[in-house]
């Protein structure tokens, strides 16, 4: 039987006009816009979780994979950093995510190679790379204020 995920919650939390409350198990963080988009940069951006999320995920990847192989990678670190291109002739823009990845150790050039590769298979990657499905409902069971 598959283990069922908990939710995580993000909720307004008052304290700015886009300040939010992030609730993941028993972590609790907050997000906000910086001040040029209207917040008070109370805590990280959006984006900058989603970036957060899949440096995190390819350094632990990376590190998983090393120590099963029992190579000598003694430090990971991931810099990203995200913008977006414009399409050819002017057909809009696409999201693009820059990720460098340093490697400390004394690793040969044929593994570094292959940690590269590895990096572009860990689950974040993959699933910012596929076609996802964001399925979203109303929470029937809210009672709204009336306007």
């Amino acid at each position: 039987m598959a283990q069922e995920q908990a939710a995580v919650v993000v909720s307004e939390n008052g304290l700015g006009p886009y300040q939010q409350t992030v609730r993941l198990g028993r972590h609790t963080l907050i997000a906000d816009e910086p001040v040029a988009m209207g917040g008070e940069d109370a805590g990280p951006e959006p984006m900058d979780f989603l970036l957060a999320g899949l440096g995190a995920c390819t350094s632990v990847t990376l590190r998983m994979y090393a120590k099963r192989k029992h190579w000598p990678l003694a430090a990971v670190s991931v810099a990203l950093t995200h913008d977006k291109l414009e399409l050819d002739g002017g057909r809009g823009k696409v999201d693009r995510i820059s990720r460098v990845i340093t490697l400390a150790g004394e690793l040969t050039a044929e593994q570094r190679e292959r940690l590269l590769a590895i990096a572009n298979k860990c689950p974040m990657h993959r699933t910012l790379q596929s076609d996802t499905r964001i399925d979203s409902r109303l929470d029937v069971g809210a009672v709204t204020a009336a306007a």
